[in-house]
């Protein structure tokens, strides 16, 4: 489940990005993907106040907000990166503790009979 979550709000950052880098800001805070991205800036404690508040602003005005020299890009790429290292590192330890179990079940299974 959390995983799922993680890969919607790592999904939504990357149409985000797109869509600013092609101009296309104002199109983008209609879609589902922006409104994914205003749960994650509302929710989330690893970001700057500042950069939330940004983040916020331009969702909410859309096409009339004008961040200066690409902020919200890079508010943006920054988060989606963190996440993606995040997710890697949970799945990491995930896969790990996976085979640590299944490593013991068979240790055990062989110790039974």
């Amino acid at each position: 489940k959390e995983k799922a979550e993680q890969d919607t709000n790592i999904a939504a950052i990357k149409k985000a990005v797109t869509a600013l880098e092609k101009g296309m800001g104002g199109s983008f805070v209609q879609t589902t993907a922006a409104q994914v991205l205003r749960s994650l800036a509302s929710g989330s404690q690893d970001m700057l106040d500042a950069d939330r508040q940004e983040l916020v602003a331009f969702l909410s005005q859309g096409s009339e907000y004008a961040p200066s020299s690409g902020s919200i890009t890079g508010i943006l790429k920054q988060l989606g990166d963190e996440m993606s290292a995040d997710l890697s590192a949970i799945t990491a330890t995930e896969e790990e503790a996976v085979k640590n179990h299944e490593a013991m079940i068979s240790a055990k299974t062989k110790e039974v009979e």
